[in-house]
């Protein structure tokens, strides 16, 4: 069954707000005054070619990069904020890749995300998350290096999970899945929105991420150059056009 995205529209204060941010590595400036906002509960997409900058933006956002202009998480500056600090408020990035401890079992990469969580509600947390994958559910006493591509992702996502985030951002979580374990990550951030949880995701499948987002911005040369509902009509050829600059963002919010 097609995963789709609600329709009502939303009138929500900002859960994560951007203004103008801007963000590189060294000498090399990447961002150039970007402007996003997601709402608490919703799924927003976060598209464009590669190397537009998506990456870059959800690492600064997270605190593993520096950078200027405004970024706000629950009401409060992200200015100065480590990865620890907004992961405790919240704000939980997983990386692209399947960054897992590969030593490590399924459980123990689980426990260790919420190190900082008392132990009895520790392992509360991991069967919570790991409700949401059967399929590594099953293998919670395995290495995590012994896990093929696919369920590492799973457990990647799992381990944001274990944080209880407001807001979880994922990138690329579908690289080198197959189409059914696709559809599995999706599904879960499908889940996550019912639950009250706000998703950004940065996504190649854009026709899934369409399907599933609220929401969508396109990405082009470190900018924002479009912002749309995911139920305006003609939208790919809209993000197409973005894309290669024939198209000119229209902000949805003031």
């Amino acid at each position: 069954m097609p995963i789709s995205a609600p329709e009502s529209p939303r009138t929500t204060e900002a859960l994560l707000s951007v203004a103008d941010l801007t963000a590189g590595y060294g000498t090399i400036i990447v961002l150039h005054g970007v402007n996003l906002i997601v709402h608490p509960g919703e799924i927003v997409a976060l598209l464009g070619p590669n190397g537009a900058g998506k990456t870059t933006l959800l690492r600064a956002v997270s605190g593993l990069l520096p950078w200027s202009g405004t970024a706000r998480f629950a009401g409060k500056s992200l200015a100065g904020s480590s990865p620890r600090d907004t992961a405790r408020n919240g704000l939980v990035h997983v990386v692209e890749g399947h960054r897992v401890f590969t030593q490590l079992s399924v459980t123990d990469n689980l426990l260790l995300a919420g190190y900082d969580v008392p132990r009895g509600e520790r392992h509360a947390r991991v069967d919570e998350a790991l409700a949401h994958f059967p399929e590594i559910a099953a293998k919670r006493a395995d290495r995590a290096g012994a896990l093929s591509g696919g369920p590492q992702q799973m457990l990647a996502v799992a381990q944001g999970l274990v944080r209880r985030p407001r807001l979880l951002m994922l990138d690329e979580p579908s690289a080198g899945l197959s189409p059914v374990l696709v559809d599995r990550v999706l599904s879960v951030a499908a889940s996550l929105r019912e639950q009250g949880t706000a998703v950004l995701l940065v996504e190649q499948l854009v026709e899934k991420a369409l399907r599933l987002a609220d929401r969508v911005y396109a990405m082009a040369q470190g900018k924002i150059v479009m912002e749309a509902a995911t139920s305006e009509p003609d939208l790919p050829h809209r993000l197409e056009r973005a894309y290669f600059g024939h198209d000119v963002a229209t902000p949805l919010h003031p």
